[in-house]
């Protein structure tokens, strides 16, 4: 059984599964869906960013009663939930607005999950999970807000295929900090087997020195 450092387990891999599953469907919908209504594909959007907002936001209540996490998930659910207000009530009709929202906020989720991928992981395929998922949204968010002369439908599908990515390397995070929860928990008990096997042995010794 290999070395686990308890400390560094993350937790709230349900968070990043469920988070998962609603990145890669609202992607596949938004790049193969076939609607060619941008402002559906716009109101579209901001229901993920409301959603993904409320995940957000449950993980961060959750993680503040174990006193840990908590600030992550609030920044999380704080520039999904912001991005969603603005497309929704501020950016309304102007489409032009809603691209430059959109492509800020998919800059923005990069740089903060190359920044929890540097100061708040350790294990080094959830670094390296993090820092990739925010590279291709700085990427993709760069591309979108700069490409000008490609239609704005062809961005949304852009984002469409950051969700597909965001998605995948979530659920790939979720499941990998699960299996560290599974050996963790399989390392518990066998450290309290052979603890209890050790106190077992000392207290025999102990017996078979007083019959002497």
């Amino acid at each position: 059984m290999a070395h686990i450092n308890r400390k560094y387990i993350d937790k709230h891999w349900t968070v990043f599964i469920v988070r998962g599953l609603f990145a890669g469907i609202f992607g596949f919908f938004l790049l193969f869906g076939g609607i060619s209504n941008v402002e559906l594909m716009i109101a579209i959007i901001s229901v993920f960013l409301l959603l993904i907002g409320i995940v957000d936001s449950v993980s961060a209540l959750y993680s503040s009663t174990k006193k840990r996490g908590w600030i992550n998930s609030i920044i999380d659910a704080a520039v999904d939930v912001l991005a969603a207000i603005i497309l929704l009530f501020f950016a309304k009709g102007d489409l032009v607005f809603s691209l430059v929202v959109i492509s800020i906020y998919t800059i923005v989720s990069g740089l903060i999950d190359v920044f929890h991928g540097f100061l708040s992981t350790v294990d080094p395929t959830d670094r390296f999970i993090r820092v990739l998922t925010g590279i291709c949204g700085c990427v993709m968010g760069a591309v979108i807000i700069n490409a000008g002369s490609f239609e704005i439908m062809t961005f949304i599908r852009f984002f469409g295929a950051y969700l597909i990515i965001v998605g995948t390397t979530s659920l790939i995070y979720g499941a990998h900090n699960r299996n560290q929860e599974i050996e963790d928990s399989i390392a518990r008990k066998e450290s309290r087997k052979n603890t209890a096997k050790q106190v077992k042995k000392v207290a025999n010794k102990k017996t078979t020195k007083k019959r002497k």
